[in-house]
């Protein structure tokens, strides 16, 4: 008796499992036919390389109006992978929607942000070497989130939006299940609540002031997350035991790839799921977005260190430096303990294609997580390769009944 209840709940729970991921038949049967044997393997071990894949179609209407048809590749909610520096994304939203509200007050994605130190572990920010002036400022700062993905950047407006208004603000747009808690530097979970004084000043005159701040909010962490059969602790000691991610940053990709969109094509969104943004905010994203490190004048980049395809990993990471200049990718990526991440808007103005793809994949043979040796060059990469390069073509030969009108992505860019 014991043992058919054990073998009916564990049927439940299959069945469960297998219920919560959701696969379309079309993209997994497009993606086996132009698979390579590399990716093949890959295909084959969905719970070993905890892959996810969203591929959105955009078809236009008679008057240009995008309209979204979305396919999946085991996309699970409850399938845990670390967001990385995708969670920069809505920071960096947050923190222009926060500027929009205070404009009133005369502040500008340029006026001077000085950052103060409130708190243990915290630090002052006064001076920028890599702007024109010399001094931060939200617009710099998102400048070098979305070109090469800056962790402080990252931190800085982390401070400014605060722990508690990321949350607050994320829940009241939908995103429920998103969960910010972490800067991208050694601090505590305490730590982390706190946020800095920050003061915005124009020739030596503080336009608006912001005391610091402590988050008293408290979390869900109910559910457990353990991976790896070892990690290396803050001593670099090796514990055979799996790494606990229970209380770090989560963005689940169903949330990430809608985020892309209403940033995209903030007018298919409902008012509630919007940033409320300048117009010319969302221009200055879209520049980001899509520019080069070899493009940008200030901050100005070492191209051998970080060349075109540095944050681009559909289609282009690992296949050489360069990008065909018809494509454009707008986009923000991640990269952490083996697991890769990328959200991209793709366009193609000569052959007018568009399209997006939302991915992660967990790549890390050895098990072991906190050592910094990942399987990115040998499996991740040519995953995000190749799979573009299967949609990209597809997406040539798909017959489409309006020819779409992009001329609101063409963009004036340096060159280098």
């Amino acid at each position: 008796m014991r043992k058919s209840i054990l073998l009916f709940a564990l049927c439940c729970h299959v069945l469960l499992s297998q219920a919560q991921s959701r696969t379309d038949a079309m993209l997994r049967n497009l993606i086996n036919s132009g698979a390579a044997p590399a990716l093949k393997h890959i295909l084959q071990y969905p719970d070993s390389f905890r892959y996810q894949l969203i591929y959105t179609q955009i078809d236009r209407d008679a008057h240009n109006v995008p309209h979204f048809k979305n396919y999946y590749l085991h996309v699970d909610a409850n399938m845990y992978f670390n967001p990385a520096s995708t969670v920069k994304l809505p920071i960096a939203l947050l923190a222009l929607e926060k500027l929009h509200t205070l404009s009133a007050q005369g502040l500008t994605g340029n006026t001077p942000m000085l950052t103060d130190s409130s708190w243990s572990g915290q630090v002052k920010v006064y001076t920028d070497s890599t702007a024109e002036n010399n001094l931060p400022s939200i617009y710099h700062y998102i400048k070098r989130i979305f070109l090469i993905s800056d962790n402080d950047a990252y931190n800085r407006l982390y401070e400014f939006v605060g722990q508690r208004a990321i949350h607050e603000k994320l829940r009241g747009k939908g995103y429920k299940d998103v969960r910010i808690v972490r800067r991208f530097m050694p601090l505590s979970e305490e730590e982390n609540r706190h946020t800095n004084a920050i003061r915005f000043e124009d020739k030596g005159k503080v336009i608006y002031a912001q005391p610091p701040a402590y988050n008293t909010q408290q979390f869900n962490f109910s559910r457990q997350i353990f991976m790896g059969k070892g990690h290396l602790d803050k001593n670099d000691r090796l514990l055979m035991t799996p790494m606990d991610f229970t209380r770090h940053n989560s963005f689940p990709l169903q949330d990430l790839q809608q985020m892309l969109q209403s940033v995209m094509f903030p007018a298919t969104v409902p008012a509630s799921r919007k940033f409320d943004m300048a117009k010319e905010d969302y221009r200055f994203l879209y520049q980001y977005m899509s520019e080069y490190p070899s493009e940008s004048i200030y901050p100005r980049y070492d191209t051998a260190e970080y060349f075109d395809s540095y944050t681009k990993f559909f289609l282009f990471k690992g296949a050489g430096h360069n990008i065909p200049g018809n494509i454009r990718v707008f986009n923000k990526t991640g990269w952490s303990y083996g697991f890769l991440t990328d959200a991209a808007y793709i366009v193609d103005f000569e052959h007018n294609v568009e399209f997006m793809l939302t991915g992660t994949i967990y790549v890390n043979r050895d098990g072991i997580l906190n050592d910094n040796k990942y399987d990115y060059e040998d499996d991740g990469y040519p995953f995000f390769r190749d799979i573009g390069r299967i949609i990209y073509n597809y997406e040539l030969k798909r017959k489409r009944r309006h020819v779409p009108d992009l001329s609101e992505f063409r963009l004036e860019y340096h060159k280098p």
